[in-house]
């Protein structure tokens, strides 16, 4: 018996890739180094196409920082405001609010699973989207916590500086910053849509506030309780160890969705609290690169399970490292993101490329008969004769019970055990150094051989 594994694209991946829009990779032929070139990568409609893909974006780095800067950074108060003044009414008329804008092409974009990617302001995006097109929103705006301070990071002193998108421009300018993209996402939001909203003390109370105005109907607040935070070094404060995520409806008459039964089966049979106790993302979730402010998987699925549903459309206007993405089509959603970065972005697509891989498992059989007759006849009434006389007795002489493990990024099989059962097996998996990887479904095979005598 052999067991197989392939690995093979899905056939439907064909267009995305052919227009994705970021920078090729190549390498020189005298020198062997590698160059950038601007033009789109155009990759064949071949079974490669998809490890092509997957290298090139691997190994993607803007050399030119003109590339990614040529727009402001995204909480620069210039770009919003001569359109966003301090009276600003609470209907927000802000240039989220005006349809005359044309949405970009996407970057990269899976039409059998509705996802897409745009590069670019979010707030000029968002500008774009239809009004009341969209069932729900996360967002995880910048925190303006790059303050040149310190903080500690598996046992080092780092800088907390995150990038020039994360530095705070005045207390004025950040929360006409945070008001202006809220009031964007508040127009595409249907009339029963909601949205989350993460951050820490340097930002989530300038968010509330801006809801307040915007007249959106808050529903929680909910305390994200990191079991591991790092320590605080200057020994002068509490150890920041929690987040603080919002989630409000698009107005006062939204009657939004809340999948009560399903959460209270995940807690148990309890109602669920407001306190959630999520580790950050793990090692795993990080093995195709790492972004600054990198949300886990567990705490997205809980999101999207709880507000929406299958074939919702999900939207994340700073998608980050996407993790939302990568949730979303987990759980079927249909997803929207906008990111900035190309470096942002480059992350995110390498991240949904195995998702987008299909696993094919396959068992084959040889068998092989002996014939001692030589001469063509038929002998089937002399081998039933013979089988008559003499009964074949056979004796089992091997018998083996496999499980193979089958993981859930990287759709392979990543451990085999022998058991006597599905229980003893994974504890043999628990104790091995794949415990830590996550798994999809485990497949499990007998064999037995008969000795004929």
């Amino acid at each position: 018996m052999r067991f197989l594994t392939l690995i093979r694209p899905v056939p439907h991946l064909k267009s995305p890739f052919s227009n994705l829009k970021l920078l090729a990779a190549s390498w020189s032929a005298a020198g062997g180094r590698r160059r950038a070139s601007a033009r789109p990568l155009r990759l064949r409609e071949s079974p490669r196409s998809l490890r092509l893909c997957v290298i090139y974006c691997a190994g993607c780095r803007p050399q030119d920082p003109s590339l990614d800067t040529r727009t402001l950074p995204i909480n620069d108060p210039i770009r919003f405001r001569k359109t966003a003044p301090n009276n600003m009414p609470k209907s927000a008329p802000s240039p989220a609010n005006t349809n005359d804008a044309v949405l970009p092409a996407p970057v990269f974009e899976d039409k059998k699973h509705d996802i897409k990617i745009f590069q670019g302001d979010c707030l000029e995006i968002l500008r774009a989207i239809p009004a009341d097109s969209v069932d729900l929103i996360f967002a995880d705006p910048p925190y303006f916590l790059s303050n040149n301070g310190i903080t500690c990071h598996a046992g080092r002193m780092v800088s907390v500086n995150k990038g020039e998108w994360d530095k705070s421009r005045g207390a004025e300018a950040n929360h006409e910053f945070n008001r202006a993209w809220l009031a964007a996402c508040q127009r595409v939001l249907k009339p029963d849509g909601s949205i989350w909203v993460s951050g820490t003390s340097h930002v989530i109370h300038s968010v509330g506030f801006a809801m307040q105005q915007l007249e959106f109907k808050l529903l929680n607040d909910i305390t994200w309780v990191k079991p591991n935070p790092p320590p605080n070094l200057s020994c002068r404060y509490f150890t920041h160890a929690t987040e603080t995520l919002i989630w409000a409806a698009k107005n006062k008459r939204s009657r939004h969705k809340f999948n009560y039964a399903l959460m209270r089966q995940h807690n148990g049979g309890k109602q669920m609290k407001s306190v959630w106790e999520i580790f950050p993302p793990s090692a795993e979730e990080k093995r195709f690169g790492k972004h600054p402010a990198q949300k886990p998987i567990a705490l997205l699925e809980r999101i999207l399970l709880a507000s929406s549903n299958e074939g919702d459309v999900v939207l994340d206007p700073f998608l980050g490292g996407g993790t939302t993405l990568v949730t979303a089509l987990r759980l079927r959603r249909h997803v929207l993101g906008c990111e900035l970065s190309l470096e942002s972005v480059t992350l995110t697509v390498r991240r949904i490329l195995p998702e987008l891989v299909q696993v094919e498992i396959s068992v084959s059989r040889s068998h092989f008969s002996l014939d001692l007759f030589s001469d063509p006849m038929d002998r089937s009434f002399q081998r039933e004769a013979r089988a008559r006389r003499h009964p074949q007795l056979s004796r089992l002489v091997q018998q083996e019970r496999k499980f193979y493990f089958v993981g859930t990024t990287q759709r392979e099989v990543i451990y085999s055990v022998e058991a006597r059962t599905l229980e003893e097996a994974w504890q043999n998996f628990r104790n091995s150094p794949k415990a830590l990887t996550e798994i999809l479904f485990v497949i499990k095979t007998e064999t037995e051989i008969y000795l004929a005598q």
